[in-house]
């Protein structure tokens, strides 16, 4: 449970780094610490939540004892539904009320310090340019079409570890290909918009001074730092897994 030792924010900036940190701890929990995640919830124990905090870190409690509690509840028993379903149907389930709760503590902070129509909107328009939790959880947010195959089709698929700058076909990617320019720039508005490359752990977005790898089996991408792989240590992977479709082999 938490028991709120972090900084109460009070301006819409303060209000979404909050969000932010409390978004990346949940989607650690429910990606690259899925298996630590799956193991807490047992459903011998009591009713659990699930909590993302402002450090971006989670953790998996009873709610707190307190009526009415200082912040909105996540959702409760969590764990009694574990072995009753598919574990990706349980996950993208803890994930959607995941993102009804973050939206909950983000627009109560919002209530409890008077932010008017103008702030509310501003609030909503920076937490709508993130993806979901759940978006990000079952991959359904929308990847930019990659160019690798076009350059590439002769290749590999650990040639695609030789080089930032060449277009990467599947396997052991380093680096997201980056995008290529299009012939309109309505097609490239459109792209920036829908298609913008997104860690498949913390959900952030590409940078070019950043090293990252593609999963094989689900073909999302993760920062390295995020699922604890070097680039010299991805030279040596022939066919990478990320850590939730790993577990899910553990447990099959």
């Amino acid at each position: 449970m938490e028991s709120i030792p972090h900084p109460i924010p009070r301006t819409v900036e303060e209000v979404f780094s909050d969000f932010r940190g409390r978004r990346a701890g949940l989607i650690k929990a429910l990606t690259a610490e899925v298996e630590k995640f799956y193991q807490e919830c047992d459903p011998e124990k009591e009713n659990l939540c699930v909590y993302g905090l402002p450090n971006e870190t989670w953790e998996v409690s009873p709610p707190v004892e307190e009526v009415p509690p200082e912040l909105p509840e996540p959702a409760l028993g969590i764990n009694f539904a574990r072995d009753g379903m598919q574990e990706k149907d349980w996950l993208s389930l803890v994930a959607v009320h995941s993102d009804s709760w973050l939206l909950a503590v983000a627009f109560y902070f919002g209530a409890r310090f008077g932010f008017g129509k103008s702030e509310r909107k501003r609030l909503f328009q920076m937490i709508n340019d993130l993806p979901t939790v759940f978006e990000v959880v079952t991959g359904n947010v929308k990847q930019p079409k990659e160019s690798g195959p076009q350059n590439n089709s002769g290749k590999s698929k650990s040639s695609g570890k030789t080089s930032r700058s060449e277009s990467q076909p599947r396997g052991v990617k380093m680096s997201p290909p980056p995008k290529e320019e299009e012939e309109s720039g309505e097609e490239e508005e459109e792209e920036d918009e829908q298609g913008a490359t997104l860690c498949g752990a913390c959900g952030d977005n590409y940078a070019n001074d950043e090293f990252w790898i593609c999963c094989d089996v689900c073909e999302r991408w993760f920062h390295g730092k995020c699922v604890k792989i070097t680039p010299a240590k991805a030279e040596h992977i022939k066919q990478y897994k990320c850590p939730s479709c790993s577990s899910k082999r553990a447990r099959a």
